[in-house]
């Protein structure tokens, strides 16, 4: 999960003087925009690359796509 939340902040919250917490809740904060590089309620596409590999390897993976699909200004493209 350490990885995964490294990606997050450097692809989401870029340019930002803080982390964000490291839990799936603060994901799910992120996504909501606000946060550096998305604008609140922004609509984007999330691309996740490697997908089938993250699945394999992370233990929220399951947790983490349900918390995505609840966001309905996120199209979520799994490569």
């Amino acid at each position: 999960m350490k990885g995964f939340y490294r990606e997050i902040e450097s692809k989401m919250t870029f340019g930002l003087n803080w982390k964000i917490g490291r839990n799936l809740n603060a994901f799910n904060d992120v996504l909501y925009g606000g946060f550096g590089v998305h604008d609140v309620d922004e609509k984007y596409i999330l691309k996740w690359h490697r997908s089938e590999k993250s699945k394999s390897e992370l233990k929220y993976y399951n947790e983490i796509i349900e918390i995505i699909k609840e966001h309905e200004n996120i199209d979520l493209q799994l490569t």
